[in-house]
């Protein structure tokens, strides 16, 4: 493909709210190309422009990934687990070169068929598309290693009241990012959530806190609590283009690459 030809994108679930926000932040270096619905949607059929109230773009919501995608270079996927495997198998058939997955809620199963398909195709897989919230990533991997066991860490986030997956996949993010700072993983440091008498809380692990309300597009906190002081590290997404904008700076990075299982750390060198 041309360096200076447009990228084209097939994008699953376009007439949510996250395929929506990629239509929209889509702009020149970008051709939207497919789009794909559930099945009985009342958008299947439509144009994809018009879903996203756009100019029509002369693509029409679709019920498969091998067909949205027959003219793609990259498939870029918000939607859910099953969903996205689904439609990681269908693009077999088709020349995507790149795929970007935002889904959340994945098991650790279905995580390892996602990075199966990495071997054919470059996949960037993240929890979180925002640059904010993946430079707040480094900086709790850098204070969970300067600070000592004896400084609590806890994790709480609050989402609008339709999430269906707690903790939040950027919660476990942050959680992992703490983890790693202080050489392990997540699975042996992490505190089931606190109800009824649980006696105190043991030193060196890291617990989550989960909040559901409103339309809150996503506030996220990292707490490093010590005896004397705290320090805390957080974001908030003020609008979802945020994401959008992230996760098409990632298609602009992977459709180059060679296939592979990358993060969002890889796009931004970090």
């Amino acid at each position: 493909m041309s360096q200076h030809a447009p990228i084209r994108i097939a994008i699953a679930g376009a007439g949510g709210r996250m395929g929506q926000a990629l239509m929209r932040a889509a702009g020149p270096g970008f051709t939207i190309v497919g789009g794909t619905e559930r099945v009985g949607a009342s958008q299947l059929g439509q144009d994809l422009g018009m879903l996203a109230a756009l100019h029509a773009l002369g693509a029409v919501a679709v019920e498969t990934a091998a067909d949205a995608a027959r003219q793609a270079d990259v498939w870029i996927d918000f939607t859910a687990p099953d969903a996205t495997l689904l439609a990681l198998d269908h693009l077999e058939s088709t020349p995507v070169k790149a795929a970007i997955v935002g889904t959340t809620g994945l098991t650790a199963s279905q995580e390892a068929k996602i990075a199966a398909h990495a071997r054919r195709i470059a996949i960037v897989r993240a929890g979180n598309f925002s640059l904010g919230v993946n430079l707040l990533l480094a900086l709790i991997e850098q204070a969970a290693a300067r600070l000592g066991p004896d400084w609590d860490i806890e994790i709480s986030e609050t989402h609008h009241r339709r999430k269906v997956d707690a903790p939040s996949g950027t919660a476990l993010m942050m959680g992992e990012a703490a983890a790693k700072g202080r050489g392990a993983e997540l699975a042996g440091l992490r505190t089931p959530p606190y109800d009824g008498v649980t006696g105190p809380r043991e030193a060196g692990r890291i617990g989550f806190a989960v909040s559901r309300a409103g339309g809150v597009i996503g506030d996220h906190e990292a707490t490093f609590a010590s005896d004397e002081e705290i320090l805390t590290l957080g974001h908030r997404a003020l609008d979802r283009a945020i994401f959008a904008k992230g996760a098409l700076h990632a298609a602009r990075w992977a459709v180059s690459q060679p296939p592979g299982l990358y993060s969002m750390r890889d796009v931004l060198s970090i």
